[in-house]
């Protein structure tokens, strides 16, 4: 089993009441958390990485935990996305590690979310930011749920690590005017509508 020795862990959250526009109604709320770990298959090629998957399924659902908690509890939480970024001596294919650790878990505690958890994936050096993508938890055709929120890690990743996150959000973009589905309107059998 491959070790995922944690470094650090990082935790933002955002209140957003406009964009440029009039004060919403509601304050849109967005938190994202980073994990820093070893990579335990950095420098070299490992056929199997697909069991190594389990062995990070603790982390993913002690990163929901925190974002949930932040977020002042499950309530009106309907957007998510996740990210993972390598750093030198990874390849690509270990940020997808995170498919399963981290989708499934905020599915887990979340309770219905049916729609896919948009991703992100990329190899960076340390102080390298990336965007986890957010979609509705529900409908991947919600618009204003289209957002992503941009993370980074002063002193990650380094050599040798991986870079985790999760994001959640409470509503949809403050100014949402772009038509197509409407939150009210989900059906949420398909995580399509």
């Amino acid at each position: 089993m491959p070790d995922f020795k944690l470094r650090k862990t990082m935790l933002f959250i955002e209140d957003i009441h406009h964009d440029g526009g009039p004060v919403g109604k509601n304050v849109r709320q967005r938190a994202a958390m980073v994990a820093l770990v070893s990579n335990p298959m950095a420098g070299g090629y490992v056929e199997d990485l697909q069991s190594a998957m389990d062995d990070l399924k603790p982390l993913g659902l002690m990163m929901t935990d925190h974002l949930i908690e932040a977020l002042g509890g499950v309530d009106g939480i309907d957007g998510y996305g996740k990210a993972g970024l390598v750093g030198e001596g990874g390849e690509l294919e270990h940020t997808a590690l995170w498919h399963v650790p981290g989708g499934y878990a905020m599915r887990a505690r979340l309770g219905e979310a049916r729609a896919i958890v948009p991703s992100a994936m990329k190899i960076g050096g340390v102080g390298t930011r990336i965007d986890i993508p957010l979609g509705h938890i529900n409908a991947a055709y919600v618009r204003s749920h289209f957002d992503a929120m941009e993370v980074g890690v002063p002193d990650g990743p380094k050599a040798g690590e991986l870079l985790f996150a999760l994001a959640m959000s409470k509503g949809g973009r403050i100014h949402a005017r772009m038509g197509g589905l409407g939150v009210e309107d989900v059906i949420g059998q398909d995580g399509l509508r």
